[in-house]
């Protein structure tokens, strides 16, 4: 199983993060919003990888059987694989040399902030709550946890309906009873 996992888990951990790093440097040019769109999309795919690794850990190691929750052992490994390189990747790229590109995003929040009409004392509020967020960042730890946040829950939805869908265990065995074959 360790194969498997480690297999899958670095092969879907470096794809999500070099779709990052290829796509990272279009974010200004395609909008914040289209960006997260790529971003996840990006994500959900190298998540495949989950869905293939289970069935590889099926068909190689189980002899073509697989309950739920060993699929879902396996899946969640290589889930939490992928996610650990995506948040080393992340916190090379914030820390290393991408502080401008956040600079940029958060004066285009606080911006979608003002344009919004709403009253000055919301906007004051909101611009607060941005320039904590900010702060916060700043904190490696906190940058960690809020970056392994993006890819996890996608990575535990994959998991849950790869699992289900690879499910697949052993048919039973039909017996046929000796008088009802005399008969």
């Amino acid at each position: 199983m360790k194969k498997t996992v480690l297999v899958f888990g670095l092969i879907s951990g470096v794809t999500s993060a070099g779709m990052m790093l290829v796509t990272m440097p279009f974010t200004e040019h395609i909008g914040y919003d289209r960006a997260l769109v790529v971003g996840y999309t990006n994500i959900v795919l190298s998540f495949l990888l989950v869905y293939f690794g289970i069935r590889s850990y099926r068909d190689n190691l189980g002899g073509g059987e697989i309950n739920f929750a060993r699929a879902f052992g396996v899946g969640i490994l290589i889930t939490l694989i992928s996610c650990a390189i995506y948040v080393v990747s992340w916190e090379i790229v914030y820390f290393g040399f991408k502080h401008v590109s956040m600079d940029h995003y958060y004066a285009h929040m606080i911006d979608k902030v003002r344009a919004s009409g709403a009253s000055d004392a919301v906007i004051a509020a909101k611009v607060q709550e941005i320039n904590h967020t900010r702060r916060m960042y700043e904190n490696p730890l906190i940058n960690s946890l809020m970056t392994f946040i993006e890819p996890f829950p996608v990575g535990l939805v994959i998991t849950l309906l790869s699992a289900a869908i690879l499910r697949k265990k052993k048919p039973e065995r039909q017996t046929v009873h000796s008088s009802v074959a005399a008969a």
